[in-house]
């Protein structure tokens, strides 16, 4: 009885963390509707603006309403930049299209080596850019779980042999 009520206390420690991890905030000012927003006034430069997400390893992830001609470059520098685990070869931005949705993929690391102004899209209303992990973030994300993993077995194993 024992052993069984030490197991369930060490899984729930082991999956609070995760279970933390999982949760996302949604945010209620997303747009329901539109992904167009009007800012100005009478005496001001009137400008559109446009809903954008950025996700993953950038520093702020989020919504973020940006003007119209705003590209790729100044939406993640709003983020904040991209972490150091960000693979800067492989930005991945999901337009919505009227057939769907269309991917384009975008190589950061190519236009800081160049330059090259061309290689810097200009977002659209709704899309959505995504910066994915390196290959060493996902390989420490791995090794991180399995220590834990391996954590657990070892108490396990540990109250396992007290009872012997």
């Amino acid at each position: 009885m024992k052993k069984g009520i030490i197991i369930i206390i060490i899984i729930n420690l082991f999956m609070l963390p995760i279970l933390l991890l999982s949760q996302t905030n949604i945010s209620p000012s997303a747009p329901a509707v539109s992904a167009y927003s009007y800012s100005g006034t009478m005496g001001d430069a009137e400008q559109l603006r446009i809903y954008t997400y950025i996700w993953g390893q950038v520093k702020k992830p989020g919504l973020y309403i940006v003007p119209d001609d705003t590209n790729l470059l100044a939406l993640l520098s709003l983020a904040g930049g991209p972490t150091e685990q960000a693979k800067l070869s492989k930005i991945r931005i999901v337009r919505p299209t009227k057939g769907g949705k269309k991917i384009i993929w975008v190589n950061m690391k190519e236009y800081l080596e160049t330059g090259n102004q061309e290689l810097i899209p200009v977002l659209q209303p709704g899309d959505t850019i995504i910066v994915s992990g390196t290959i060493f973030y996902a390989f420490s994300k791995t090794a991180d779980f399995l220590a834990k993993v391996a954590a657990v077995l070892g108490v396990y194993n540990l109250f396992i042999n007290l009872k012997d």
